[in-house]
């Protein structure tokens, strides 16, 4: 270890010692990069996405309480209607006659468990295939959720749940002929991204992790529930906690993630909303700003772009909606994020790095 990066270690400390953390000074240090060392990129994530407040002295209370609150989410939302889990506190009618898996009703506790599935198919086609390059997410995680695979409980797993679902035992396809093929998602090749090691009982996979976060987040925010992309936004997150050294803060790893993210969206989801695209907070808005930036920067580069009418969508949606989380490897996604969380003025810098990477692409193409 050099001594630079002791220096820089020895920096964190001083400021994340203080009975009240300098923010300011955090983010200075942040926006540099944050050293793996000790879990301090995961302690200042926390701080920066307003989950850890500044006063050292709440931190333990909070953390309880958060992740006590997100044990509730779990006992409420990861479980079939219909069946009684009274050892846990949680009262569920069984079938009646005015409640049953055949009624229309909409405020049917049925009717939502089906509506719901819809959204977790959809998650778990995603999350599945998260970072396909690294063997992270299929590994299986230290801390298994007890709550959810204690075999003297009756909760059903997000991963039962997809291979229960009727929705999935068969792709229908209309054709121009109006004839409807029925076929099997089954069925696939050998090298399909959707066929991982099927793990024993008693074991999770990280992805089934994420997808626990996704789907609670998804029921919490019927507004906007969940849309493509969200997964790429918590994978970051979740993989810098799960690997945090500290291992007291790794096994909260899935509760911790969850707030994190839902601070983190509650700033971004605007770009995630499709009715707000062309309003001044949402996505349309944001990828003029690039250009508008770009012009600033760099006038002779924005008016190549307008004469071959190169339009921001083309590229910069992406690029603003995951905040870069496809367009380079994970451990340089994570140190972006650094600089990205870091920003004072939230993600004004984002629009520096759309610039910089247009202008390195585009002066290549016109070279």
């Amino acid at each position: 270890m050099s001594r630079l990066h002791q220096s820089r270690i020895a920096d964190f400390q001083e400021v994340l010692g203080e009975p009240t953390v300098a923010l300011g000074k955090l983010r200075d240090l942040c926006f540099s990069g944050i050293p793996f060392d000790g879990g301090l990129r995961c302690l200042c994530w926390k701080i920066l996405l307003n989950y850890l407040p500044l006063e050292k002295a709440l931190w333990s209370s909070l953390l309880k309480k958060q992740r006590d609150l997100y044990s509730q989410f779990l006992k409420e939302m990861i479980i079939q209607p219909g069946i009684a889990k009274a050892n846990l506190g949680v009262s569920r009618e069984d079938v009646t006659l005015e409640d049953h898996p055949l009624n229309p009703n909409p405020d049917s506790r049925w009717n939502t468990y089906f509506k719901d599935n819809e959204v977790l198919l959809q998650i778990d086609k995603d999350v599945r295939r998260l970072y396909p390059d690294m063997a992270f997410f299929q590994r299986p995680t230290e801390y298994p959720c007890l709550l959810i695979l204690d075999p003297q409980n009756e909760f059903e797993t997000l991963r039962k749940r997809v291979e229960q679902t009727t929705l999935k035992s068969q792709t229908v396809a209309r054709n121009r002929s109006g004839v409807t093929n029925v076929s099997s998602p089954l069925k696939t090749t050998p090298n399909s991204l959707s066929e991982y090691e099927v793990l024993p009982n008693g074991c999770e996979a990280h992805w089934e992790v994420v997808e626990r976060i996704l789907f609670i987040y998804a029921k919490l925010n019927p507004g906007i529930a969940y849309v493509q992309g969200m997964n790429e936004i918590v994978g970051p997150l979740y993989y810098t906690f799960a690997t945090d050294p500290n291992s007291e803060w790794k096994e909260h790893a899935e509760a911790d993630t969850f707030f994190c993210f839902t601070n983190l969206m509650a700033e971004i989801r605007d770009n995630f909303i499709k009715s707000l695209d062309d309003s001044q907070c949402g996505i349309t808005y944001k990828m003029e700003k690039v250009y508008s930036t770009l012009k600033e920067k760099d006038v002779e580069l924005y008016l190549k772009l307008q004469e071959q009418n190169i339009k921001p969508q083309f590229f910069a949606f992406r690029w603003l909606t995951l905040l870069l989380s496809q367009e380079f490897l994970l451990p340089d996604v994570i140190r972006i994020w650094d600089s990205l969380f870091a920003d004072d003025k939230r993600f004004d810098f984002l629009l520096l790095v759309c610039c910089a990477m247009l202008t390195i692409i585009l002066s290549l193409m016109f070279t």
